[in-house]
């Protein structure tokens, strides 16, 4: 017989703090890999902010882009898991699943596999033609990205593996794909990295309407359930105490 997993599902968000956003699931991450938190799932909406990847943040023009970013009045962090400059705004839904292993670096494809399989059930539960793989000229490119039609990328992902758990996170953008294209189109061209604006999709543009951000969640949350066993959590006090000591680190450099 099959063991059920059973993930905890937290949906607190610090939208007016980034380095705090970025920071809390850092923490979970780390209680999770150490046994002091089971499986935990953490999805929310954001604030507005850009979360550079390292690769930005070793390129000339990473402190333009970081400005370039405030100016348009977005915050800067560094991202937790890989890739390139992802961006988050009030429409978009962030999560950030924590998941324990005692062999992190063997299961990567197998946890991109899984994730992708309950997403793609969440978007098409929603009416969206989604699919796993990456559009040519997407922001944020990666082999594991969810788009549309093919045509559109809707949802970015990435991982990152931290001791004896793994860190797979994303955005998915359910509303207003505008202004993802408009704000990263000045960042890309600081950070030299070509791509192409108008693969940038959302929910709302493949449904025709757009739609309720924590329905979406719920959708997201729903997909899961088919996958594991789920438990409502919470982030206790000493947690955001742990993250809150470590926030400004996770902030991008003036």
């Amino acid at each position: 017989m099959r063991m059920v997993r059973t993930i905890t599902v937290i949906r607190d968000a610090y939208s007016d703090d980034p380095g705090l956003d970025t920071s809390l699931s850092a923490a979970i991450l780390r209680r999770v890999g150490t046994g002091e938190m089971q499986e935990t799932l953490r999805i929310y909406t954001p604030g507005r902010y850009v979360a550079f990847g390292r690769q930005d943040a070793n390129v000339p023009g990473y402190r333009d882009a970081v400005a370039l970013t405030r100016q348009r009045g977005f915050g800067a962090v560094e991202r937790l898991a890989g890739g390139r400059a992802a961006l988050f705004h009030e429409e978009t839904l962030a999560f950030a699943w924590s998941v324990p292993s005692a062999n992190p670096r063997s299961d990567i494809t197998e946890r991109f596999d899984e994730v992708g399989a309950i997403l793609l059930r969440a978007m098409q539960s929603l009416g969206v033609d989604a699919h796993v793989g990456e559009v040519l000229g997407e922001y944020c490119p990666g082999a594991h990205s969810i788009n549309a039609r093919h045509e559109k990328k809707i949802i970015g992902v990435g991982q990152r593996i931290f001791g004896a758990a793994t860190h797979i996170g994303g955005v998915i953008v359910v509303n207003n794909s505008s202004l993802v294209r408009d704000t990263l189109v000045p960042v890309y061209s600081a950070l030299d990295i070509p791509w192409k604006p108008d693969t940038t999709g959302s929910i709302a543009d493949e449904v025709g309407a757009p739609r309720d951000v924590d329905r979406v969640a719920d959708s997201v949350i729903a997909s899961f359930a088919e996958y594991a066993r789920l438990e409502p959590g919470y982030a206790k006090l000493d947690l955001v105490a742990e993250a809150r000591q470590d926030a400004a680190s996770f902030l991008s450099p003036t």
